[in-house]
C-alpha cells in the first residue's frame, strides 16, 4: 500500500549532488531543462511550452512535498519524486508499505552517472529512513536510458504492461 511521504526539510547528499525540496527560485532551472524536446517525453509528459507550465509544475512539486530537486554545482538539473504506485496493478503488495520513484534529468547531463547516483541515495532514504518494504520504478519500452538507471540501482523487471500506451515495464526492489 502507498505510504504517506513528506520531504519537508529533508536534504540528501551524494558525492556530487544535493537532493532537496523545490523552491520558487528554481523556476528558471526547471524551465531550462523541461522545455527541451525529448526530456519530458521520455518520462511520459510533454516538454514545457512556456514558463507558466513550469511554474504550475513547480507549485505542484512544492505543495505535494514528495519530489526532490536534483542540484549539481548550484543548479537544479532534474527531479526525483517518491510517487504513489498503482495499487490496482500491483494488488499483491497491498499488505506492504511502498512507493514508486520517478525521475527526469536535463539532457545536458545525460551519460554522466548522475541519475543512478541520485536514485541510489533516494533508495537508501526510502528503506533506511522511511522504512518502506518495496519501491517500484517504471520505464517505457523505448526508454533504454531509464532502464539502465534502474538496472544499475538494483531494480529487477517485474511486470510488463502491454495494455499501456505506450507499453511499459514495472521494475521492483524489495527489502
Amino acid at each position: 500500500m502507498n505510504t504517506d511521504i513528506d520531504i519537508t526539510g529533508v536534504v540528501l547528499k551524494t558525492k556530487r549532488l544535493i537532493l532537496r525540496e523545490w523552491r520558487q527560485s528554481d523556476l528558471a532551472d526547471l524551465f531550462e531543462y523541461a522545455k527541451v524536446e525529448g526530456v519530458g517525453e521520455m518520462a511520459g509528459w510533454p516538454h514545457h511550452e512556456s514558463i507558466e507550465v513550469s511554474r504550475e509544475i513547480l507549485n505542484r512539486f512544492i505543495a505535494h512535498k514528495r519530489t526532490f530537486a536534483i542540484e549539481y554545482n548550484g543548479k537544479v538539473i532534474g527531479s526525483l519524486g517518491i510517487e504513489t504506485y498503482d495499487e490496482e496493478v500491483l494488488p499483491e503488495f497491498n499488505s506492504k508499505m511502498g512507493r514508486e520513484i520517478g525521475y527526469v534529468l536535463s539532457k545536458d547531463y545525460w551519460g554522466q552517472g548522475l541519475m543512478p547516483e541520485a536514485v541510489k541515495r533516494v533508495i537508501d532514504y526510502c528503506f533506511d529512513e522511511l522504512h518502506l518494504d518495496f519501491l517500484t520504478c517504471c520505464h517505457y519500452d523505448f526508454n533504454n536510458q531509464s532502464r539502465r538507471v534502474q538496472e544499475k540501482c538494483g531494480f529487477k523487471h517485474y511486470k510488463h504492461l502491454l495494455d499501456h500506451n505506450p507499453p511499459k515495464w514495472i521494475s521492483l526492489i524489495l527489502r
